[in-house]
């Protein structure tokens, strides 16, 4: 499971005194945790559930670099560019633009989307498709643009 290799990644770090590296996977481990136990319910998560944990992780790492650079943080949004950096190696590869073009081209010539009102429904077939490995905003803007 992927919760295990991220464990034993930091049993690594830490023995090799990578503090950057242990305060990263910390938060990450503390982050699937809260995962696990909110809700009704506690449960397990398993590696879908993780990838999840690990990519709001991501997206808050960019959210709060862009937010050090406009206040003029240069050191903290590196800082946070470098723990992004750490837990993206645990997620899929992303798909590059000429990749994300190929899917988002295929799906629309093979359910006919052409029409702005196809909208949602050309972008749950896509997601499909992508299954996590490109941003959310890139998708929607490359099916905006086939469908414009």
């Amino acid at each position: 499971m992927l919760i295990e290799q991220i464990r034993t990644d930091l049993n690594t770090a830490t023995k090799a005194r990578d503090s950057d590296r242990q305060r990263t996977l910390r938060s990450i481990i503390a982050a699937v945790q809260e995962a696990q136990v909110s809700g009704d319910q506690a449960k397990e998560l398993d590696d879908d559930g993780v990838m999840g944990v690990l990519k709001a992780q991501v997206k808050r790492r960019i959210d709060a670099a862009e937010a050090f650079d406009a206040g003029n943080a240069a050191d903290r949004a590196a800082a946070e560019r470098a723990e992004q950096a750490i837990i993206e190696e645990y997620l899929p590869a992303a798909l590059g633009d000429d990749e994300l073009a190929a899917i988002v081209d295929g799906v629309m010539m093979s359910n006919g989307f052409s029409t702005k009102a196809d909208m949602g429904t050309a972008m749950k077939a896509v997601n499909a498709q992508v299954a996590g490995r490109a941003d959310g905003r890139r998708v929607a803007e490359l099916v905006k643009s086939r469908l414009a």
